[in-house]
């Protein structure tokens, strides 16, 4: 059998149960958004690269305010974070021109939610044929772009929506 080595994956999987803090509060109170990978702060909610993602380009929006449903998103709040996915979607069109888009949320653990305390988008862009063995054979993907990369690939195209 072929290994396929993944060794960024390792701080994910030993981590995942041990975060002490919310990224998704943690990281907007800093000030270097290139090192958190912030590409876009709105009035109420912001736009982060995730850092596990499974293709190039995986955004996540989320607002500030700490909550883990919709329910508790007031009407500015659910503007400002749906006016961030548009600014995404229109961000990733432009620097990476993909095929389609997987936009979604996942409320609570048992939906899939890595961090189930901060709800948050996902936008992910997809190509015609981005879903090939690797995926399905080896449980790996293959990102061709380094988050850094990807960062400064996505960043002018958020100028203006921020």
């Amino acid at each position: 059998m072929e290994r396929l080595w993944a060794p960024w994956r390792l701080a994910y999987v030993e981590n995942a149960d041990t975060v002490e803090e919310c990224i998704f509060c943690a990281f907007p109170r800093e000030s270097d958004d290139e090192q958190r990978f912030i590409l876009c702060r709105g009035e109420r909610a912001f736009v982060i690269l995730n850092a596990f993602p499974y293709s190039n380009g995986h955004l996540m929006v989320a607002p500030y305010r700490h909550t883990a449903s919709l329910d508790d998103l007031d009407a500015s709040d659910a503007l400002d974070l749906m006016g961030l996915v548009r600014a995404s979607v229109s961000a990733l069109k432009h620097a990476y021109r993909p095929d389609g888009f997987n936009i979604g949320i996942n409320m609570g653990r048992v939906a899939g939610a890595g961090i189930d305390s901060h709800i948050h988008v996902h936008v992910v862009p997809r190509w015609n044929g981005d879903t090939n063995f690797m995926a399905v054979v080896g449980d790996t993907r293959v990102l061709p772009a380094s988050l850094a990369d990807t960062y400064e690939r996505l960043k002018p195209h958020f100028d203006g929506a921020c």
